[in-house]
């Protein structure tokens, strides 16, 4: 409270200073601008300042009686009494209660609220054993003892908090006289029962979410903590799991709401499974995009994305596995290599690559051998076998020769496999006019083009599947019906998302 001198000397000197506050208020050091200017008013209307200054209460005597009288009364809970009378805040009411106890608050009113309001400890124990049984709403045991239904929580945490070693009579050598072991006994099993939280959410991670064990938790989101969180509510407290996967619990309850509502993806996580399982399960979210925008469903690339993380819909990758090897030796002279690694090719039927594969089943073994063209990467010919034979390597050659035209005059890439090298494969070439060409010695990545087709295909079609219920014929039929799905409707990227066959007939090549 500052003095009448202080208050005419900082009037003064706003007047003399031509009513500049800040400078004025910088100089004296007090009091605030507003302050000042309030004087200012004052002297400026009446010529003097008021000798006893004395600002109004903001709460009367009457107010700050009813206030503690309903906090004594209803088991000593101030946000039940504010909620109720409205006021005041936190730190004037534990001024009014300092000063309540320093018995220097009323003068009319004897202090017996408390008297009224005291509950013996062993009755708040029973309340709170009550509570925790759940026999009866917190609500009813609170009006029967005549208390706010928060007070019965603050008594909870108080016996049964971590800290807590004394009752409530008062006795504060409780904790001091307890024996180390029976402490240690303690101690250990709070951290199993922490270990075991932490075990149970990680395993739940692994199960409910699919990520690996030992996931760091801080990856990951809201959403996925919000359901870790639902699935071990019957296990666990929510403000435990909410310490343990590190979520405020706003962002949980915002999650749990937003889960609730009904899921404007549900058609087009339909319509995505649909076009993942019918491509062979082979299908990335890009050309999971081109097929959705054939039909008019337009999703942005992200949201497919994100949509097929959460539907577990991983395309396969692929895994390395020993090839099998046709090299016999230099059984007739070579070939020279006239691909020389150019596999681009501005029409069909200029560049043909060729290569055997080996696939091994329960049922015994296959082999494959295509040709395909630079172009487009169009499966012109293939023979399935079960014996890597010239028989199988001459029939695919025949069927393709079938399908040039007059004018076709293909090369014919190969390694330098026994097959290739064989009089009947070198007649076939020769009387169609076709020129030979072959990879160095042990240089796979000079039919690179090819060995990539056979990844693909391994990738897609043989590694994901279980064959052990299939015999070499149906297996055969499968392989037929994967080439044919490759040539006529598998996307490529490349060919501005079209297959093979989709893009010569938009080129006027098919009709």
């Amino acid at each position: 409270m500052y003095s009448y001198e202080d208050r005419i000397k900082a009037v003064k000197l706003y007047i003399k200073l031509g009513k500049r506050a800040a400078t004025t208020v910088r100089i004296l050091g007090y009091p605030s601008q507003k302050y000042l200017r309030q004087w200012y008013l004052i002297y400026n209307e009446t010529g003097d300042l008021p000798k006893n200054y004395k600002r109004t209460p903001k709460y009367s005597v009457v107010q700050k009686q009813e206030a503690l009288k309903h906090y004594f009364e209803h088991g000593e809970c101030f946000t039940f009494t504010q909620s109720v009378l409205g006021y005041p805040c936190a730190h004037v009411f534990n001024d009014w209660l300092k000063q309540y106890k320093s018995d220097d608050f009323f003068e009319h009113q004897p202090k017996c609220y408390r008297a009224k309001s005291i509950i013996p400890s062993h009755k708040k124990k029973e309340a709170v054993i009550e509570l925790c049984l759940r026999e009866r709403t917190a609500i009813s045991i609170a009006q029967e003892l005549g208390v706010a239904r928060e007070t019965l929580y603050k008594w909870k945490e108080h016996f049964l908090s971590k800290e807590y070693a004394i009752d409530m009579s008062g006795n504060k050598d409780c904790h001091e006289k307890k024996e180390p072991l029976q402490k240690q006994v303690d101690d250990l099993q709070q951290r199993l029962y922490q270990l075991q939280l932490e075990h149970d959410i990680l395993k739940k991670a692994n199960e409910l979410l699919k990520k690996d064990h030992g996931v760091n938790l801080e990856l990951l989101t809201n959403r996925e903590k919000t359901n870790l969180i639902d699935a071990l509510q019957d296990t666990y407290r929510l403000t435990e799991l909410f310490d343990a996967v590190g979520i405020p619990k706003s962002s949980y309850f915002y999650h749990k709401a937003r889960l609730r509502l009904p899921d404007k993806y549900a058609e087009s996580r339909e319509r995505i499974r649909e076009i993942f399982d019918s491509n062979w399960q082979c299908y990335g979210y890009r050309r999971i995009h081109v097929e959705l925008n054939k039909t008019g469903h337009r999703l942005a690339e992200k949201v497919i994305r994100r949509l097929m993380k959460e539907e577990s819909l991983v395309p396969h990758s692929s895994r390395k596995r020993r090839r099998f090897n046709s090299y016999y030796g230099e059984i007739s002279p070579p070939a020279e290599n006239v691909i020389a690694r150019d596999f681009n090719a501005n029409i069909p039927n200029h560049k043909w690559l060729t290569d055997i594969s080996e696939f091994r089943i329960p049922a015994g073994k296959v082999y494959l051998s295509p040709i395909v063209d630079c172009f487009d990467g169009l499966v012109v010919s293939w023979k399935v076998g079960t014996r890597p034979t010239a028989k199988l390597v001459n029939g695919m050659l025949d069927d393709a020769i079938k399908t040039l035209n007059f004018d076709d005059q293909p090369i014919v890439h190969s390694d330098r496999g026994a097959h290739y090298r064989w009089p009947g494969w070198i007649e076939r070439l020769n009387d169609a006019e076709l020129v030979r060409s072959m990879s160095r010695k042990g240089c796979s990545p000079d039919n690179a083009a090819c060995e990539g087709f056979f990844g693909r295909l391994k990738t897609e079609f043989f590694y994901p599947r279980n064959w052990s219920n299939y015999t070499v014929d149906e297996f055969i039929e499968e392989m037929d019906r994967y080439i044919c799905w490759y040539n006529q409707k598998r996307i490529k990227m490349s060919l501005g998302s079209k297959s093979p066959v989709e893009y010569r007939k938009s080129l006027g090549y098919l009709t």
